[in-house]
């Protein structure tokens, strides 16, 4: 028979990989969190006699609800105030991605602006882009998963495939010059220094900050180095008083989270190639940022 302790042990065991395909899939972290739980039960309160790979099993479920929660949160076509970004996922590979390309790969599945890019999926491109991508799933398997004809599973995962490909980042982040550019940025523009700021920053460089309407953010994507400086030295001059700066490792790569007291005010992740800043995200909206804390 088996027990409430080995369900539990075998479930907590997947648990990090079953968040990963929830998260990937909605881009928030609460509403995955739930999918997750909701996969749980199902766990714990179905019949499991004919379950002989639990992981597979567990995959498939939690795929299954994430496509039900995206296609809920579409069909209620909430309008969201300013661009979005995805809700920053706490993310530590260390070493259980001991392989550099792996955990690269890995890294990037997750990063915002790919998760940006998956946002204009349809509900199964997506989740056959996660499943194929970021987890390696054949397409036989990710058929069987969905309830799906193979032929079928494979035009969506070309499709998916061409979408995030003509529309992601065409240059490698490189971690080291990520955390050495985003600490001499955060500097500059902390001392009001537009000139020194701007030397930084790439001549195609896009600002994207999300408040989603509850904190002070830019409504629309700033571009050229001028806009983006000015508009980071303003809003330090403003606001910058009172705020600490804590290294935080999301969605894959460095990234500061700046606290107003005990208060996490924002967070700000660059992506930076040829020693350059190419674009800038600053996360502020309040619901997105609850569950940060400074390592």
């Amino acid at each position: 028979m088996t027990t409430t302790d080995t369900l539990t042990d075998v479930f907590e065991e997947h648990r990090p990989v079953l968040m990963g395909v929830a998260y990937r899939m909605l881009g928030r972290v609460a509403d995955a969190e739930d999918v997750v739980q909701d996969a749980w039960l199902r766990w714990s309160g179905g019949d499991r006699g004919e379950v002989r790979e639990p992981r597979g099993y567990l995959v498939r479920v939690t795929t299954r609800l994430a496509i039900d929660r995206l296609r809920q949160i579409r069909t209620r076509g909430e309008s969201y105030v300013g661009p979005w970004l995805p809700e920053p996922y706490v993310t530590d590979f260390g070493a259980t991605e001991p392989d550099t390309a792996e955990r690269a790969e890995l890294a990037d599945s997750v990063s915002l602006a790919v998760l940006v890019v998956l946002e204009s999926l349809s509900p199964l491109e997506r989740a056959v882009f996660v499943l194929r991508e970021a987890f390696g799933y054949p397409h036989a398997e990710i058929a069987a998963m969905l309830d799906r004809g193979e032929a079928a599973v494979r035009q969506l995962a070309g499709r998916a495939r061409r979408h995030v490909d003509e529309r992601r980042p065409r240059y490698a982040v490189d971690p080291a010059q990520r955390r050495d550019l985003t600490e001499r940025f955060l500097a500059a523009a902390a001392e009001g220094d537009l000139e020194g700021l701007m030397s930084l920053l790439a001549p195609d460089v896009r600002l994207v900050s999300d408040g989603g309407g509850k904190a002070t953010a830019a409504l629309r994507v700033i571009d050229t180095p001028a806009k983006v400086g000015r508009f980071l030295v303003g809003v330090a001059r403003k606001e910058g008083a009172g705020l600490s700066f804590h290294p935080l490792e999301v969605n894959g790569g460095f990234a500061v989270l700046l606290l107003a007291g005990d208060r996490p005010d924002s967070v700000v992740q660059l992506d930076v190639a040829d020693g350059l800043v190419r674009a800038v995200h600053v996360i502020r909206n309040p619901d997105k940022l609850r569950s940060l804390r400074p390592l």
